[in-house]
């Protein structure tokens, strides 16, 4: 046998070099999948988490009691009207319970009679933490000129029940951010009957309403 049929005999039988390209690409792909199975089973367990644990829930509105503070009136007969002055103390609490806290806008408490806004108080701007009750006291007042210039009040004064219609109303507005922001709306309203010649609260009722 001759050197070169030898020596290619010798070079047949060893074995070829890897390519050191499709290793890489293949260890590229891997990576890539690797890292889209993480963000998936991250995106997968945040959704749970925020339908879940995180999930938002309403704020309610509690009215505790409405009580008369202060009221005064005098009738004028001559010209068919009635002076009134009326103070009014409303305790409310305000629960909040998502596990993250509830920021809400400024608004104002507002006394109506027959659908006319009569009386107004402020609430400014504020936030409730988690899973936590606030406890609200708002002192509302009724504005007598405003009264004065309704008719309708010397008949419900002087008639034979001699009660005065009242509605409180209270809207508070904001956000609770779970993943995200999520818009809130919460509101009370209660239908007051106020005994004027006894100078008492006769009636109330109180409604609720939340909205996401």
């Amino acid at each position: 046998m001759d050197v070169e049929s030898k020596q290619g005999n010798k070079f047949s039988g060893m074995t070829p070099p890897l390519n050191n390209g499709s290793s890489k690409k293949r260890r590229g792909r891997n990576y890539c999948f690797n890292c889209l199975a993480v963000l998936l089973l991250l995106g997968l367990l945040f959704l749970i988490l925020g339908l879940t644990v995180f999930k938002a829930k309403k704020p309610v509105i509690t009215v505790n009691s409405v009580s008369l503070r202060d009221m005064d009136f005098s009738v004028d007969i001559a010209r068919l009207q009635v002076h009134l002055n009326v103070t009014l103390q409303a305790n409310l609490s305000v629960r909040n319970p998502n596990r993250v806290g509830f920021k809400y806008d400024s608004t104002s408490a507002i006394l109506k009679y027959k659908g006319q806004v009569v009386g107004d108080a402020p609430i400014p701007t504020g936030e409730i933490g988690s899973r936590e009750t606030r406890p609200m006291n708002i002192t509302l007042t009724v504005m007598a000129d405003r009264l004065l210039s309704n008719s309708g009040l010397y008949s419900d004064v002087l008639s034979g029940s001699g009660t005065l219609p009242l509605t409180t109303y209270v809207k508070l507005s904001g956000v609770v951010r779970v993943l995200f922001k999520i818009h809130v709306k919460t509101t009370t309203s209660c239908d007051l009957y106020i005994d004027v010649l006894n100078r008492k609260l006769a009636n109330q009722t109180c409604h609720y309403k939340t909205k996401l």
